[in-house]
């Protein structure tokens, strides 16, 4: 099994730039749907413009919705990785202090709504959202015992993994 330092989240850094958060995949695939959208929407003003405007507003259209596409895609690149996230907590779920000595399952539904929460609130603090976080345990936690008091602990430790991880970016 690998350890915590190879499943710690490193930034992808863009090789030319240097610039953090790298993601060309994600980012060329939102850039070809953005154009594709930008260029409809260019094409469809320029014919209404007139045959003079339409070249011209077919040209504007493909850059800005290739811009605006790309961005789109390098924000879906960035978002929590349930997978990484749930083998990084299998993997160290027993170095946890409020583990007690229960299996990974037990608390397999705190993890998942602490680094699904942080991920849908990017904006709040845990404390801020703590109710709907309980709701949305009531709905992951399977067939987990654990109320949520017992397993807030989870969450919160989940939570704050995906905020350093914002932090170190």
């Amino acid at each position: 099994m690998a350890d915590s330092k190879d499943l710690k989240h490193e930034a992808n850094h863009d090789p030319v730039t240097g610039e953090g958060e790298f993601h060309p995949a994600g980012t060329a695939g939102g850039a070809a749907v953005g154009g594709a959208v930008g260029i409809g929407a260019a094409a469809a003003a320029g014919a209404a413009m007139g045959a003079a405007a339409g070249p011209i507003g077919l040209a504007a259209g493909a850059v800005v919705g290739a811009v605006a596409g790309g961005l789109a895609g390098k924000a879906v690149a960035e978002r929590v990785d349930p997978t990484v996230e749930d083998e990084y907590w299998r993997n160290n779920h027993t170095t946890q202090t409020f583990t007690a000595g229960r299996p990974f399952d037990d608390f397999h539904g705190a993890y998942r709504t602490g680094y699904e929460g942080a991920d849908r609130y990017p904006d709040k603090t845990f404390d801020e959202v703590e109710p709907d976080l309980q709701n949305d345990y009531a709905r992951n936690r399977g067939a987990s015992t654990l109320d949520w008091p017992d397993s807030r602990d989870a969450a919160r430790a989940s939570w704050d993994r995906i905020v350093a991880q914002r932090v170190e970016r």
